[in-house]
């Protein structure tokens, strides 16, 4: 079941499109195409908004990434 929560971006590498939000302490990772609004970028220390969702091997995803 998908949970919409808030987040701060821990890392992103622009180059594979791949980084992690950290909520509650806990790293998930993210796809760049999950970021909101087609830039496909997002600053490492930003505040946001995700939708966790369970992924391969039970991990939870943040399938997509918003800026408030």
């Amino acid at each position: 079941m998908a949970e919409v929560v808030n987040a701060v971006v821990v890392r992103f590498d622009p180059t594979v499109g791949l980084g992690a939000v950290e909520v509650d302490g806990t790293a998930h990772p993210f796809h760049a195409t999950a970021i909101a609004g087609g830039s496909r970028m997002v600053a490492v220390g930003a505040e946001v908004v995700v939708v966790l969702e369970p992924g391969h091997g039970g991990q939870y995803w943040a399938t997509s990434v918003l800026e408030p």
